[in-house]
Formats: structure tokens, C-alpha cells, sequence
């Protein structure tokens, strides 16, 4: 390990745009609030809640135009700093519109073209923000012109640094970067799919050291030493939810880097992940705040983590 900052890796990072009126079914031009900005990303969301607990954290990954500055500027409100390389498209923006009325309507943008020379300018930019590195967090989607080896090249410069890697990512992104080693990998499913436990252990194989496969409420671990289930188990009276999955990878990165036992990771992640935006910490109908840490509902939901070991493989 060859720092002790926790450096988030966002390529893909976004702009929310928030507006609020009072008929969005109205014909005509409507009026709307003056718009309120937040930067998003689920690296984003990792360093944000990092932060939340005290860790040093630096968010970095790509980041251009009007809405790019928007997004550092942000961070820096919240006490995150930034070390984006600059692009010359425009970051994505994603509009949510809100009527008190009736629904929300969202809009997204999709992410810039990212050219040859920029993602060299990364690499490099990359490469030098490992040698303060204690670990790098890999989240999110690719934009455009991004090969999907990209995540891969990142899990290698890493471990030629001796940096740790957690690595968010799914589908070609995730295929391509799990041979490359990292150290352990999130991934999603949906209920429909079958075997999440099947689907971990396949990505030990592949070459991860271990892996977290989120299905709903629930979080599978497969590791090499031993593989675990673990949810929030709920009364009638509580709201159901679904782990925040920004919350979530952030709470499994202190016991990565401390060595902690893997129900210890679990039981501080999940309760993260829950009180982090479900609707034990938010009003009836306010928006989600997937940064959003609630460390009394945090504290409760400890005890409400159910972490049980598998039979063995």
C-alpha cells in the first residue's frame, strides 16, 4: 500500500439538475423553480460517503464543460476534493423534474465522446495519483470512445503500484477487467437471474479475490476462504428498500483496507447502504439523496444486518 488516500474513479461522472413546478401536465410553457445542482456518479457517491466517516478521499476520473465545473464545485462544498482530468465534451447531465401533484419526470443525457488523447492524458494522470493511493475505487459505466478494456488497463496500473482495487462495474466493462486481478469486485443482478453465488465464485475463478453480488435486498460474498448472505431483516412496520449501491461499495471499502472479517464488511455495509437513502431517513415524497448519510439510522440498522456463512463450495 503505497498511500492513505481512497482515490474514486468516476469516467463516466454526471451532472443532476433538479426543478420543481406545480403543473407539469399543464399545456404551454410552465414555470419552474431556479434549478438546484448535484454531482453524481456512483464513484461520486463512494467518495462522498468515504468522506462522511472521515477517510481521506480524492474523486477523480473525467469531467468537461460548463456542467464539469458544476460537478467540481460541488464536491468541494462537500468537503471532497477533485483531481479530474479535463475533457472538451460536455459532462452528462441528468434532469428530474418535480411535481408536487403528480410524478417526476426524468431526462437523461447521454455521457461525451472521449478521445484518444484525453483517456492518454487520464493514464497518465492516473498512474501518478497511485503513487499517494492507499486504495482506488473503479465505479460506473464507460462513456462513449472508451474501449471496454479500459477498467482492465486501471486494475493493472494499479497493482503494479501495489494499490488495492475495488471495482464497480458491469457487463463488457466487467468481463473484460476482471482477469487483470482486483482485489474485489461489486456486482449487481436482478432477481430474475439465477445462482448470484454461482455468478461470484465464477469471478473468483475468472481471477477476482473476492466478490459482493448484490440481488435486490440481498448481498452474496464469495471469497476464497469462505462465502456469506447478508440482509437487513425488516418488521411489517418498516419500509422495504434497496441497498444504495454507491453506499454500499464505499461501506465494503474500510474493511477491505483494515482486513476485516467478512461479516464485519457486510453488517457495516449493508446498514450503510440502507440508512443511506431509504425511507427510514428521507420525508414522505422528498427525493432520494444517494449521498445522503444518516448515521443514527446507520447505528440502528447495525443490528438489523442478518449475516449468515454459506455451506461450503
Amino acid at each position: 500500500m503505497s498511500g492513505d488516500v481512497i482515490v474514486t474513479i468516476t469516467l463516466n461522472a454526471a451532472l443532476h439538475v433538479d426543478y420543481t413546478t406545480d403543473d407539469l401536465a399543464a399545456e404551454g410553457t410552465i414555470s419552474v423553480s431556479r434549478p438546484s445542482y448535484r454531482a453524481g456518479g456512483r464513484g461520486v457517491t463512494v467518495a462522498r460517503v468515504l468522506r462522511a466517516f472521515g477517510h481521506d478521499v480524492l474523486a477523480s476520473g473525467l469531467a468537461g464543460g460548463a456542467s464539469g465545473e458544476l460537478i467540481r464545485e460541488d464536491l468541494a462544498k462537500s468537503g471532497v476534493p477533485t483531481a479530474f482530468t479535463l475533457i472538451r465534451g460536455e459532462s452528462r447531465r441528468f434532469f428530474r423534474f418535480a411535481d408536487p401533484a403528480g410524478p417526476v419526470t426524468r431526462f437523461a443525457e447521454p455521457g461525451p465522446y472521449i478521445t484518444t488523447e484525453e483517456l492518454g492524458r487520464f493514464a497518465a494522470d492516473y498512474r501518478r495519483l497511485m503513487a499517494g493511493a492507499a486504495a482506488v475505487v473503479l465505479c460506473g459505466s464507460l462513456p462513449d470512445g472508451l474501449p471496454s478494456d479500459t477498467y482492465g488497463s486501471l486494475v493493472t496500473y494499479a497493482a503494479e503500484a501495489g494499490v488495492p482495487v475495488i471495482l464497480d462495474a458491469g457487463g463488457e466493462e466487467l468481463k473484460h477487467a476482471v482477469g487483470h486481478g482486483p482485489d474485489l469486485v461489486v456486482a449487481e443482478m436482478s432477481s430474475a437471474e439465477p445462482g448470484p453465488e454461482g455468478f461470484g465464485a465464477a469471478l473468483i475463478r475468472l481471477g477476482a479475490s473476492a466478490a459482493a453480488v448484490a440481488v435486490g435486498g440481498v448481498v452474496h460474498a464469495v471469497t476464497a476462504t469462505g462465502d456469506w448472505t447478508a440482509r437487513v431483516e425488516v418488521t411489517d412496520a418498516d419500509p422495504a428498500y434497496l441497498p444504495a449501491r454507491g453506499a454500499l461499495v464505499a461501506g465494503l471499502v474500510p474493511g477491505q483496507l483494515l482486513g476485516w472479517s467478512w461479516p464485519d464488511r457486510l453488517r457495516h455495509a449493508l446498514a450503510l447502504a440502507a440508512g443511506g437513502t431509504g425511507a427510514w431517513t428521507r420525508a414522505p415524497g422528498a427525493p432520494e439523496d444517494r449521498d445522503h448519510v444518516d448515521l443514527v439510522a446507520y447505528e440502528r440498522l447495525l443490528d438489523a444486518v442478518r449475516v449468515e456463512p454459506r455451506p461450503a463450495r
